[in-house]
């Protein structure tokens, strides 16, 4: 089976498992997994039950959303910005050429 067949098996049997407010242990997610018939690398399990040992999958998967949604107006705010550096070139006034010391009245060697 194909590594990414074998991530999504462990990450479905995760998500059925929390759904049912079981604990996410390495040999509920092989039972699972063996019940779906379907096979994975004896690692997978065990990895994905240390990976997520401790989380809130609940939270997880909840706070997906909330962390592309404020992507979304910085990536635009972005765009924007890099439109502006090209409006504000155009729009820069000449900067006002420095004074000499003679229009303030005095010199260095009077």
């Amino acid at each position: 089976m194909a590594q990414q067949e074998s991530e999504l098996a462990c990450s479905y049997a995760a998500l059925i498992l929390t759904d049912f407010d079981i604990a996410v242990t390495s040999e509920k997610l092989q039972k699972l997994i063996k019940a779906a018939n379907v096979d994975v690398e004896p690692f997978w399990p065990n990895l994905f039950a240390r990976a997520l040992e401790g989380q809130n999958i609940r939270e997880l998967i909840a706070n997906i959303g909330s962390g592309a949604a404020s992507a979304g107006p910085a990536v635009a705010a972005g765009v924007a910005a890099g439109a502006a550096p090209e409006a504000e070139e155009k729009k820069k006034e000449p900067e006002p050429e420095e004074e000499s010391d003679d229009d303030m009245g005095f010199g260095l060697f009077d």
